[in-house]
């Protein structure tokens, strides 16, 4: 992943000349539609060249931006979006089936639309203003098959669209973008390689910054290569994420160093009068049949987010004949910290495919509390072929994090607590194999019950679980449950692990302070050293 990480070279942005759109007769007062103006010095300026905005407001249909140009944008200056949809190109007719919506799949329907470009950049300090207050509507930059793409220091407010949309475009800059008051997505790269995007400030009322691969383009074509960094997510409904459209493979990404939080006033207009409702902060889905491997995500601060971490395969199989569900493999979260969680966090697949090789490290994610026993035996679907989001899910039968249908889940020094009390376990893997948990640090249960509770979990070691107070440490459940390790030599008193009923004798392995008891039998037990 360090290629990643380090920078990769950018063209010079500077042209033989530099543009007025005043001289090209653009008013800029607010009133007067500047599109034939601006157009024309857009068209003067193609094959290099720089195209300026002075102060002023300056209202517009669709541009139609050129190779090798600038357009850039004085402190004072905003390209305002036409009130009137007519004055923007139609929605494109595509002669092929993409599985999703028109917003994903549009790029017409546009005030700057880019096909097919070289070398185009977009700088403020200006503004770009959507001049919406609903959602529906044109996207304020929509860029496809382009290469060398930069947007940077600008400011874009009240879009009823994707506000920056990406597709099959490589080698793009995204930096120190603020996006405002937006009704839709924040920035979506869709099947696009080598994109950076740093210092972005992002408040949506959808989606803040979302990666995908979607059939947008007829054929699949992987998102590889991007980097999200230093960037600030507000108001949002999942903060980072992969996957609304997974046809593609995705592969190849870092998340990192950024904060994410949901505020508690209203928006201002107000969305149907009711206070945003963040689903999950870091979402990585893949439900389409493809490839989601390789990410990394590090130094995420989230608060009021309800949902933390939310990683689901699924089979919903988009443009798949028949549904299946690909791969979700090699994900590595690190160094997290989430307070006010409403919601569990999730790791699941679906049954037959696992979610493998995810590690959890240094995670610290502290939640409300609150909820009931009546949780411990609500049965949790599947879902499996629905849209994918933590909202499917909410209160699960753990507190903290519950993964199911996964292989090789490593969690490693994490610490689960709620403000309220709460009957549920921190931890739950139900149909976990290969896997690892230790260094937990969980609030206790209010009846003292376990903390972490196995369900139908194979070739498991847990250890180092410290929960003040607790009578149980762990619980473990079903007669597929075999080759559970349990490890915990520091403890000042014996750590007690409860075997249901169903479970084999066999199943369980102690290692240091640990006393074995069947689900039931109260206090009598022994304690049991694992032999090899």
């Amino acid at each position: 992943m360090a290629p990643l990480l380090g920078s990769w070279p950018l063209p010079a942005w500077s042209g033989p000349a530099r543009r007025s759109v005043r001289d090209y007769g653009a008013r800029g007062d607010g009133k007067a539609s500047d599109t034939a103006a601006i157009q024309a010095a857009i068209d003067t300026a193609a094959w290099g060249g720089v195209v300026f905005f002075p102060p002023g407001d300056y209202r517009s249909g669709t541009l139609r931006l050129r190779d090798r140009l600038v357009l850039q944008f004085a402190a004072d200056a905003t390209l305002v979006a036409s009130p009137a949809d007519a004055d923007f190109d139609r929605y494109e007719k595509l002669d092929y089936d993409t599985f999703a919506d028109r917003e994903t799949t549009d790029f017409n329907f546009a005030l700057l639309q880019g096909r097919g470009l070289q070398h185009v950049a977009i700088i403020g300090p200006g503004r770009i203003d959507g001049n919406r207050r609903s959602r529906g509507g044109p996207k304020p930059i929509a860029l496809k098959q382009c290469r060398h793409v930069r947007i940077e220091n600008l400011t874009l407010e009240n879009a009823p669209n994707y506000n920056i949309s990406l597709l099959g475009c490589d080698h793009v800059d995204i930096r120190d973008v603020t996006i405002r008051n937006a009704y839709s997505d924040g920035i979506d790269p869709d099947c696009c390689r080598h994109v950076r995007i740093s210092g972005c400030r992002v408040e949506s009322r959808d989606d803040a910054i979302v990666l995908k691969s979607s059939l947008a383009l007829g054929v699949r074509r992987s998102t590889e290569y991007v980097v999200v960094t230093d960037c600030t997510l507000v108001n949002i409904r999942n903060g980072l994420k992969i996957g609304t459209e997974s046809s593609g493979d995705v592969r190849n990404i870092v998340f990192r160093n950024c904060t994410l939080s949901g505020r508690a006033e209203f928006w201002k207009p107000p969305l149907m009068d009711v206070t945003p409702l963040p689903s999950a902060g870091v979402s990585l889905q893949n439900v389409d049949g493809g490839r989601l491997e390789h990410v990394v995500v590090t130094g995420i601060t989230m608060t009021n987010v309800r949902a933390p971490i939310f990683v689901r395969l699924g089979e919903r199989g988009w443009g798949q004949a028949v549904p299946a569900a690909g791969t979700l493999a090699k994900i590595v979260i690190s160094n997290v910290v989430a307070s006010g969680a409403e919601w569990t966090s999730v790791i699941t697949g679906v049954p037959g495919r696992d979610v493998s090789d995810v590690s959890l490290s240094n995670i610290r994610i502290s939640g409300k509390g609150g909820g009931d026993a009546a949780l411990l035996t609500r049965p949790v679907p599947e879902r499996e072929r629905e849209y994918p989001d933590a909202a499917r899910f909410r209160n699960l039968p753990a507190y903290g994090l519950y993964g199911r249908h996964v292989t090789r889940l490593r969690v490693d020094r994490a610490t689960l607590t709620v403000r309220e009390p709460d009957a549920r376990p921190a931890l739950v893997l139900d149909d976990v194999r290969d896997s690892t948990a230790k260094t937990i640090v969980a609030t206790p249960r209010p009846d003292g019950a376990a903390v972490a509770w196995l369900r139908s979990t194979q070739d498991c070691v847990l250890g180092d679980i410290g929960s003040p107070q607790a009578e149980t440490l762990i619980r473990l459940s079903g007669a597929r449950t075999a080759r559970v390790r349990i490890a915990d030599a520091d403890r000042p008193r014996p750590a007690v692990v409860v075997l249901d009923p169903d479970v084999p004798e066999t199943a369980l392995h102690t290692a240091g302070r640990v006393t074995r008891r069947s689900r039931g039998e109260g206090r009598r037990a022994a304690s049991v050293r694992y032999s090899p």
